[in-house]
């Protein structure tokens, strides 16, 4: 079997070759024939994200060792399971949930397992879809996606769920305002499109790159916003008729939410996504006297990747651009997603 493997953080990625795992009680294994390059992957990678105020949080810390095999949106086909698994499942086309909890603790047994402390996340704690294999722990966190191509459903394993799940915590003030969407990138572009899929309002996008916010308002986008000009956080309040009521930032960077904080009207959400770094200051007295309220979203649950699926079967959901590479090409996908030349998403077939 063979992978390719972060085995120095910063330096190309280098392949290997493996025995094809043999399976243990209830394990899949899926053949792999679509993986997403999510920008995830670029802080594995690097090895860190940035605190701001010259600190960084390095993946060590978080018990990620190398050597790695990323790639955590992976669609693909099963070819075999444990002695104790589903044997009916061999043969489908499926979507990986990735965000692997312990199966155990409350917050597992509540079903978020994403936010599970003992995280076993596909593509960062447990070989991932950066190879032609890769092994799930129970036939249930294989999804099938009939009538989803598997270039476009294995997207749907984190820039979709992230989104999704992020759009949901807005509640019904989208149906009557739009939601302005800080990143036109790959995951901006899944947001419009589930956004419209939702039958909401629709998206404003935002972002410093024109051919982004092209493809953007190609993409159905109500307007578009270039963050890089003067006067976005004003532009952004005349189109919402006096601030933005819900704003999904993507990005996570201190540019990103200081604009959103400019942009919004008062009690107005704000919903963080992006992992690009930084630290956020804010005036204390402004958390009640706007009120601002801001969260975080980390990707999403089981039930959600489901809801996800059964969503873009039933109403559909615009297809990302992408481009294909395959694994020889991977250090390369890599580094245009981190020069930003990419519009839409890099997807791996080995």
């Amino acid at each position: 079997m063979r992978s390719i493997c972060v085995k120095e953080h910063g330096k190309p990625l280098v392949a290997t070759e493996t025995e094809l795992p043999e399976l243990k009680e209830f394990e899949v294994l899926l053949k792999v024939v679509a993986t997403g390059i999510c920008h995830t992957d670029l802080h594995l990678w690097e090895g860190g994200y940035d605190l701001g105020g010259g600190k960084r949080l390095n993946v060590a810390d978080r018990g990620i060792d190398l050597p790695m095999t990323m790639g955590h949106e992976v669609a693909g086909t099963v070819v075999a399971v444990g002695p104790n698994g589903d044997q009916s499942i061999i043969g489908k086309d499926c979507v990986a949930y990735p965000w692997l909890g312990c199966g155990e603790c409350s917050t597992c047994k509540r079903g978020q397992e994403n936010l599970c402390l003992k995280s076993r996340s596909l593509g960062i704690f447990t070989p991932g879809g950066y190879a032609e294999y890769t092994v799930l722990p129970d036939a249930k966190y294989c999804i099938e996606h009939k009538g989803i191509p598997a270039e476009q459903a294995a997207l749907l394993a984190c820039s979709g769920v992230t989104t999704y799940s992020a759009i949901r915590k807005f509640g019904d003030v989208l149906k009557d305002e739009p939601l302005v969407v800080l990143g036109a990138g790959g995951l901006g572009l899944m947001a419009l499109s589930i956004v419209r899929a939702l039958g909401f309002k629709g998206a404003i996008m935002v972002d410093v790159d024109p051919l982004k916010l092209d493809a953007a308002k190609a993409a159905g986008a109500l307007h578009v916003v270039n963050s890089g000009n003067d006067g976005a956080a004003q532009e952004i309040i005349d189109l919402t008729r006096g601030g933005a009521q819900a704003v999904l930032d993507l990005v996570g960077a201190e540019a990103t939410i200081n604009l959103a904080i400019a942009a919004v009207a008062r009690a107005a959400q704000i919903v963080i996504c992006g992992l690009y770094g930084g630290e956020l200051r804010v005036p204390l007295p402004f958390v009640p006297m706007r009120p601002l309220n801001i969260r975080g979203s980390w990707v999403g649950n089981l039930t959600e990747l489901k809801e996800l699926i059964a969503l873009a079967q039933e109403k559909g959901i615009a297809p990302v651009p992408i481009t294909e590479c395959s694994l020889g090409q991977v250090n390369e996908a890599l580094m245009d997603l981190k020069d930003g030349k990419l519009v839409g998403r890099a997807i791996l077939k080995p």
